[in-house]
């Protein structure tokens, strides 16, 4: 199966399940994640603002806050096909881009160097448990994660962990993944 067919399936997937289910599962992957030592220690956190069918963030966003973190979202460049981070201190600071994205609104926000993020989210469609994973297709974290010096987590449903996926050499795996079936944290050689 290709990448493409692959980002359909998984897709179909994720519509198929239910409100109720995907507000179980999230809330699952959300008190794991608040329990771990990465969560707990880091004091900014790199993520972005999850659109329909991906796991809730903003509640991510919001208890960062609380917490007394600095959240950075991305910036997009569709020409250079590179992406920044930007701090945002409450929704109002982000706006819909080409993508259906939220992004930060780059006169109100400040930029944020890669070695300040301490803990990145790392978005995907599909996941293996060695931490490879299917993005949407942009490569914009294939690129931005080539040189990113500290700690990257992704959160997944259960039905996205998949048990092979088409690995290429400039993929970089995250060091773990939090489903609704627990801590996968990954091995890589």
């Amino acid at each position: 199966m290709n990448k493409k067919q692959l980002r359909q399936q998984i897709k179909q997937r994720l519509l198929h399940m239910t409100k109720e289910e995907r507000k179980k599962k999230e809330t699952i992957i959300h008190d794991i994640l608040f329990q771990q030592h990465l969560w707990q220690t880091a004091q900014v956190i790199g993520i972005t603002i999850s659109r329909q069918i991906e796991i809730d963030t903003k509640c991510i966003i919001e208890r960062a806050w609380q917490e007394g973190k600095k959240v950075a979202i991305p910036k997009c460049d569709v020409t250079t096909k590179q992406m920044t981070f930007r701090e945002i201190r409450s929704f109002q600071e982000t706006g819909r881009s080409f993508f259906d994205l939220y992004e930060p609104i780059v006169e109100e926000t400040r930029e944020v160097q890669k070695d300040e993020i301490e803990l990145l989210f790392v978005p995907g469609l599909a996941f293996v448990r060695k931490g490879y994973r299917l993005g949407y297709g942009a490569g914009y974290y294939d690129r931005y994660l080539v040189d990113f010096p500290n700690d990257t987590i992704s959160l997944a449903y259960d039905c996205q962990i998949v048990s092979t996926l088409p690995v290429e050499q400039h993929d970089i795996p995250v060091q773990m993944i939090i489903t609704n079936e627990g801590i996968v944290v990954c091995e890589n050689e």
